[in-house]
């Protein structure tokens, strides 16, 4: 029979149930704004509405009712908490946290939503699925409809399933969408580039350019698009291998593979503008 320890206790310090044995293992040596991998934070602490099950035979804690699990700035919010941890070297650690049910990861900048989450701490990665699949930041919202993984070493998020990005007034959109990022001055993620692969599409004043592949490198504005590219602007489309795109000024060109051998052309369709004064049915002198 499993053996099933509960606690009246609305809040405890996990370290305190093991008897200061209990680890959250750190993997990075920088701070970083989302994740409770991250270094230098101290313990990790979980509280309930519904107090705290304890599974020794299986090694998981359950917190269930408005469960919080939160290690320095960061914390993860939902309905239940399983927290999975492991004997090594004499002491217990957290390696997996299983969130269910309203699922909010947040630090001082940065915030996650979806319906479930898996955060491995090994790897510090965290895999939201579900609905309203979001990851926000000051600047950019990225949402998605199959999956959202963050992985908090790496300063890097990925969005699967019709996935955007939205940063300042610049929309992008792909089957999948990877956020690079960087540490600001703060240690704040600011957004370096975004990788696009399947169905990639950018809109801007006047163009809607539609490639296999694209990078949006969010330093200098700039877009590059490859594959099977098109370019509309009103009733004029011009297809080609390669788009470059200045949303900064709007402007948009367009090239082929390069290779000289000619099976891959730049190739367009211009529909000319419609003169009323000149039409059919109004020209001559109306005899």
């Amino acid at each position: 029979m499993i053996a099933v320890a509960r606690f009246a206790v609305r809040r405890f310090l996990m370290a305190t149930v093991f008897g200061g044995a209990l680890m959250v293992p750190s993997v990075a040596a920088y701070a970083d704004p989302l994740g409770l991998a991250q270094s230098g934070s101290g313990g990790l602490e979980v509280e309930s509405d519904n107090g705290i099950e304890w599974r020794r035979n299986e090694q998981v804690l359950i917190a269930r009712g408005n469960a919080v699990a939160k290690r320095g700035n960061s914390r993860v919010d939902a309905d239940e908490l399983r927290a999975l941890y492991r004997d090594r070297d004499g002491q217990s650690e957290i390696y997996r946290i299983i969130a269910t049910g309203n699922v909010k990861l947040s630090s001082e900048t940065d915030v996650a939503t979806g319906d479930q989450a898996i955060y491995d701490i090994d790897d510090a990665v965290v895999v939201l699925t579900g609905k309203d699949l979001r990851y926000k930041t000051p600047n950019e919202t990225l949402t998605a409809e199959e999956s959202l993984e963050y992985w908090e070493t790496e300063r890097m998020a990925v969005a699967r399933g019709n996935a955007v990005a939205v940063a300042d007034d610049r929309t992008l959109r792909g089957d999948v969408l990877t956020a690079r990022f960087e540490a600001g001055k703060n240690g704040e993620n600011e957004l370096s580039r975004i990788d696009g692969d399947g169905n990639v599409t950018i809109r801007t004043s006047t163009d809607f350019v539609v490639g296999n592949q694209g990078v949006y490198d969010a330093k200098t504005g700039i877009a590059t698009l490859v594959g099977s590219v098109k370019i509309t602007r009103g009733e004029n489309q011009l297809n080609g291998d390669r788009a470059v795109v200045d949303l900064n000024t709007g402007v948009s060109r367009l090239t082929a593979n390069g290779n000289g051998d000619g099976k891959s052309r730049v190739r367009g369709l211009l529909v000319p503008e419609k003169d009323d004064e000149n039409s059919p049915g109004q020209s001559g002198n109306g005899n």
